[in-house]
């Protein structure tokens, strides 16, 4: 009682905190010109704001969507699903009115909405399926991120040279390795140290534990496999002491993470580096700040700032920068490039290989397998674990390891738990069977599901519609990418080892299955303006600076020459860090 107490006051003094930094926000609203300019407030955009202004920076962050205030703008975050009418369940009606984020699954759902984009006021094209997730706000998808943090090794940064797919990556894992170390110290990343070439160890908190039947499927794996194991995933969530920013605090097992976290346990801008940037008094905040381009002097071949519409308003003004840092999504950033000609620029800033918009990429999921799990009801766990387990990239890796019917790789995220009471609801809804049906756990049961590689190819692309625009008079964007026959094989192993390790593990009613995925379900789209060594074949250098405009720099997903089969905030963050250091660097030296 004591310790929640503490903590208690802790959180109050917190908020006090915050308040008072937020008085700060959104200040000096007449300058126009600052040192840096950064768009977008997600992952990325934070990180930039961070380093940017510790850095000594005058510099603008602009976020296109409204205030989110860490913990005082999380209304659902205490919610239970009898708070909700539907039991938090999407209904027929918001299926009517919003068919394409409800193919989702959950950003319809009202425990989260309020944080994901109405398609019907921010609309796009599909001339292939898309299901493109998105949060226009501060923070943006940093407040409902998965959180599993994974760093890439040279197997994915050598992948593209080694195969001859699409171009080579213009860094390795050395140049990154750093910058990974730096960024995870200051996020709080929990997980278990393995020693895996595919798969580099990060900076860890202790990890997680893993449940009873997790466990033994565990076990099961070491026994009968010499290629693969078993961990909990790596997750940017506090499990030992504390992190820097708004009193950033331990998980504490809520599993309410897409909501917005009280106490800061996992990282997002709003908690951690958008606070920190705001410390420094180096920030001036511009919220409903639609960035329509970059700006562009010919004489001096340097980006002079960006073309801003007032989401409200529908005003226009323009800011001037030395350096300017795109963060606003992988497909935002590379619109706002798109939007951005000039005479020099006929076909977008920074285009010319004509390579701006293609190679869109994803992580292919739904694919899997189930089982129930039998001789362990006198066992369970405490609380709702906000992470599962995490078998890493097995496939090839080399020798046996190496398939003739496709590239790359794949792992697994999954995990295994006790029935909810809420199966006894339909048929005892009240009295006094009811009563002691929920005293009661359900059975165990455990899943895996499949995360793996998507090529990096040229014909899959985003295209602006300028017969279509928004309600600022942007273009729209158009999708028009899927996955190919090198998906669909790995889809076919994904599930039959799925099945494989799930019966040899002596589970029950092993059940494999596979979901119907198109691109943009995973929320990983990347690609659309990647690092190369050259500007006839990628948009940017190793440094993430546009080939043609060295004082822009684009670091979130975007950037990405090739996907690896992890999830990517983690590369974006250290990408991020690492850019920074260099643009301030080279502006020092007069060369920006």
């Amino acid at each position: 009682m004591f310790k929640s107490i503490l903590v208690f006051d802790k959180f109050i003094i917190f908020v006090s905190i915050f308040n008072e930094y937020q008085k700060h926000f959104n200040m000096n609203d007449n300058i126009t010109e600052f040192d840096a300019i950064v768009v977008g407030t997600g992952i990325s955009g934070g990180w930039a704001a961070k380093e940017l202004t510790e850095k000594g920076l005058k510099t603008l962050v602009l976020e296109r969507g409204r205030m989110v205030k860490h913990v005082k703008d999380y209304p659902t975050m205490h919610n239970d699903p009898w708070d909700y009418p539907t039991g938090d369940v999407i209904t027929q009606e918001t299926r009517k009115k919003q068919p394409k984020q409800s193919r989702t699954g959950y950003t319809t759902r009202e425990s989260t909405k309020h944080f994901f984009v109405d398609d019907n006021e921010h609309p796009y094209n599909e001339d292939k399926q898309f299901d493109w997730c998105r949060g226009y706000h501060v923070g943006g998808r940093s407040l409902m991120w998965g959180r599993q943090s994974y760093r890439r090794g040279d197997i994915d940064f050598e992948a593209n040279a080694q195969e001859g797919i699409a171009v080579d990556w213009p860094i390795r894992y050395k140049d990154i390795a750093p910058w990974y170390s730096y960024v995870e110290k200051h996020v709080g990343i929990s997980g278990e140290s393995l020693s895996l070439p595919q798969l580099p160890d990060s900076e860890f908190l202790k990890p997680m534990e893993l449940t009873c039947v997790e466990d033994h499927l565990k076990g099961s794996i070491a026994d009968k496999y010499t290629d693969r194991l078993l961990t909990i995933g790596r997750v940017a969530h506090i499990t030992e002491g504390e992190k820097p920013g708004l009193g950033r605090s331990t998980c504490q097992h809520r599993n309410r993470c897409a909501r917005g976290c009280p106490f800061g346990a996992y990282f997002s801008s709003n908690s951690s580096t958008l606070p920190m940037a705001e410390e420094t008094g180096n920030m001036t905040m511009k919220t409903n700040a639609v960035v329509h381009e970059v700006l562009y002097d010919p004489e001096t071949k340097r980006a002079t700032g960006v073309r801003v519409i007032d989401s409200i308003t529908k005003e226009t003004t323009d800011y001037k920068a030395k350096i300017i840092f795109l963060c606003a999504s992988a497909v935002a950033s590379t619109a706002i490039l798109m939007q951005s000609k000039s005479d020099a620029f006929p076909n977008g800033m920074g285009n010319a290989s004509g390579e701006l918009g293609h190679n869109l990429m994803d992580h292919h999921f739904q694919v899997g397998a189930s089982a129930d799990v039998e001789g362990y009801d006198d066992k369970y766990y405490t609380g709702r674990r906000p992470n599962g387990v995490f078998i890493p990239r097995f496939r090839n890796l080399g020798g046996g390891t190496n398939r003739k019917d496709f590239l790359r790789g794949y792992g697994y995220q999954g995990g295994g738990s006790r029935g909810s009471w809420t199966e006894n609801v339909r048929e005892m809804a009240y009295g006094p069977e009811f009563k002691e049906a929920i005293l009661n756990p359900g059975a165990w049961s455990i899943g895996l599901n499949g995360f793996g590689e998507v090529l990096p190819y040229h014909e899959n692309k985003m295209t602006l519609d300028y017969n279509k625009l928004d309600q600022w008079g942007l273009p729209t964007v158009t999708f028009d990418a899927t996955i190919r026959e090198n998906e669909l094989n790995m889809r076919k192993d994904m599930q039959t080892q799925a099945m494989e390790m799930l019966d040899n593990a002596g589970f029950k009613n092993v059940s494999g299955w596979d979901n119907e995925y198109h691109l943009g379900l995973g929320i990983h789209e990347m690609g659309t303006a990647r690092m190369g060594h050259d500007p006839k074949t990628s948009v940017l250098n190793g440094n993430n600076q546009l080939h043609e405009v060295p004082n822009v720099f684009v670091t979130d997903g975007a950037a990405m020459t090739s996907a690896g089969n992890v999830n990517p905030s983690l590369t974006y963050m250290a990408l991020t860090a690492r850019a920074v250091d260099f643009a301030v660097k080279e502006l020092k030296k007069m060369n920006l």
